[in-house]
């Protein structure tokens, strides 16, 4: 390892009609005498840093005036992602709807012109060529509909699914003279993942980034970014056990802003998008801005990370070549650059499925950091996951906050395991328990806060990031008064010393009602919580929990010492 310095109770009902509203809209500042570190200092290991490429493919885009017209620019936007590709002799993943799997234009696109070491996989949105090839009628608006109800496979039965799989995977094969090894979508329901595994031996998939309302899909609370084996119940939620889960690992697709995109859109219904993507850009940030994407390489490939990192890059030919031609080419030279460096590993889905599955039984724990601020903000972050939950960190100058904790439990059912969905919307959740999105306003954010024995919140320098043995993180840093606070994160649990034993505690404020939260008892040992009549909580083996006026929970140290359980159910 080497040392561097781097300037671096939502109730568902509730949640359901927050998402409904959207649709229907259509340097660290420190105080006088604080003597902390005002550069954040890391420790990075030599953990790869993973890019997959992908590419998928939609046959057309009612979305125009001319739907019609608009094939041939689908498919020529797909031929310039090609060429570019062969241009830098870079492997790619190619990712086709059923209807573009029909076209001859791309079979013989797709067989003769990529560069060797290339995949082509399926992309699991549902279109009425495909639904009439099960036997079944098309209940769409266009050839190709985005409602969640018609065009994925949330909106069909299970037996409904398995037709749809076999048809697609029989035609994949005849085209191409194998079954496809990674299938990606938005989102795959646990059914449909299961079955892809069970029978056809698909090797990865890739779902979208965390998202509220954004077209309408809502997956919020789940393992970020990187990748995870989803439950057999729930493909959204990682699986606790090897027993429990999908032997596929989902990959996270877009590469989100780990400061940014989380608060994108705070205060409204539905988040926008800060995200690679390269048809994105402007101040906010995005993949066709270069300040911002060099930020992003920095973040991803030389900050602190666990196990390792992972970037998806690409664009859908939805976009059309016009619209993200000057991102893509401002992205794969660079990333081209970094792979000659030997810095990052640039390869498809399936390579690195197949090497997750290879190396991890179950899911690991990883990281993500960004310790510097592409708007000069002074803001930080840090993610952590494990196959128990995930928390996210957050500086904003002096002040600190842990923005997120979600739990995952195997055992959660989504809604859509045993029945369709009949809803234009897909909504996707794990179990909150700090919710920095959902239970804030714009003025009022949520978060689990440090305080003094005064009640009020730390102010607190740069953190330092270090990867130790066994996959754990550790996050250090001083408030204003040179007290030393230090964070340990291991897959089950979350360790908080201060060494100013107990004049401070962590105190969950929100902006949402007490009867807006999923919290149903307060005891010294253990918090009891239920959302969407699933029961779950996490334990405290030491310190202890306690009510507060003004507040939803406090944690109280032992002696400077807080040990919380995220792993008990």
């Amino acid at each position: 390892m080497k040392r561097l310095s781097s300037e671096a109770r939502l109730s568902q009902s509730s949640f359901k009609n927050i998402i409904a509203a959207g649709l229907m809209a259509g340097a660290i500042v420190l105080c006088a005498g604080c003597t902390a570190a005002t550069k954040a200092e890391t420790t990075v290991s030599e953990a790869p840093r993973i890019v997959n490429i992908v590419n998928f493919i939609r046959q057309l885009e009612p979305r125009t005036d001319d739907p019609d017209m608009m094939r041939d620019e689908l498919y020529e936007t797909v031929v310039e992602q090609v060429k570019q590709l062969k241009q830098y002799g870079l492997p790619g993943t190619f990712l086709l709807q059923y209807d573009a799997l029909l076209n001859p234009k791309y079979q013989e696109l797709l067989k003769t012109e990529l560069t060797p070491g290339s995949e082509v996989g399926a992309w699991w949105e549902i279109t009425q060529p495909h639904v009439e090839a099960a036997g079944m009628a098309w209940r769409g608006r266009f050839p190709w509909d985005w409602h969640a109800d018609v065009g994925f496979a949330t909106g069909y039965t299970p037996a409904e699914r398995e037709k749809l799989v076999d048809v697609y995977m029989e035609k994949f094969k005849s085209v191409f003279g194998k079954y496809p090894a990674s299938v990606g979508s938005w989102f795959i329901d646990a059914h449909t993942l299961g079955y892809m595994s069970d029978k056809y031996h698909i090797t990865a998939s890739c779902n979208c980034k965390d998202q509220i309302g954004t077209d309408g899909y809502t997956l919020w609370g789940g393992y970020w970014n990187q990748a995870y084996y989803p439950s057999r119940r729930n493909a959204y939620m990682p699986a606790q056990t090897a027993t429990g889960q999908i032997p596929v690992p989902v990959f996270r697709m877009l590469g989100s802003d780990p400061i940014y995109q989380y608060d994108a859109g705070l205060g409204g219904a539905a988040q926008h998008v800060i995200s690679l993507e390269p048809v994105y850009q402007g101040h906010e940030g995005g993949g066709g801005t270069r300040g911002w994407v060099e930020w992003f390489f920095r973040s991803m490939f030389d900050e602190p990370c666990l196990a390792f990192n992972y970037v998806q890059a690409g664009q859908e030919n939805s976009f059309t070549w016009a619209k993200m031609r000057e991102g893509l080419e401002m992205q794969i030279p660079m990333l081209d650059s970094l792979h000659k460096q030997g810095k990052i590993r640039i390869e498809t889905l399936e390579s690195s499925g197949r090497w997750f599955r290879e190396r991890y039984p179950v899911t690991p724990a990883t990281a993500v950091a960004a310790l510097t601020d592409h708007r000069n903000q002074g803001n930080k972050t840090v993610w952590y996951n494990s196959r128990f939950y995930r928390v996210n960190l957050l500086w904003e100058g002096s002040a600190f906050r842990f923005r997120d904790i979600h739990l995952f439990d195997e055992r959660f059912e989504s809604d859509y395991l045993t029945k369709a969905g009949e809803s234009t919307q897909c909504i996707y959740t794990t179990l909150p328990v700090v919710d920095g999105f959902m239970w804030s306003t714009r003025s009022d954010k949520a978060g689990l806060r440090i305080v003094g024995s005064d009640g009020q919140p730390l102010t607190v320098g740069a953190p330092a990031v270090s990867e130790l043995p066994d996959n754990v993180l550790q996050v250090a840093f001083s408030d204003a008064a040179e007290r030393k606070f230090t964070f340990t994160f291991y897959e089950d649990r979350f360790e908080v010393t201060g060494n100013d034993k107990d004049s401070w505690a962590l105190e969950l404020k929100t902006a949402a009602a007490p009867a807006e939260l999923p919290f149903v008892s307060v005891e010294k040992s253990q918090i009891r919580a239920a959302y969407s009549g699933f029961e779950y909580g996490i334990a405290c083996l030491k310190g202890a929990f306690a009510e507060a006026d003004g507040c939803a929970f406090r944690i109280l140290p032992d002696k400077g010492e807080i040990t919380v359980d995220c792993s008990k159910r």
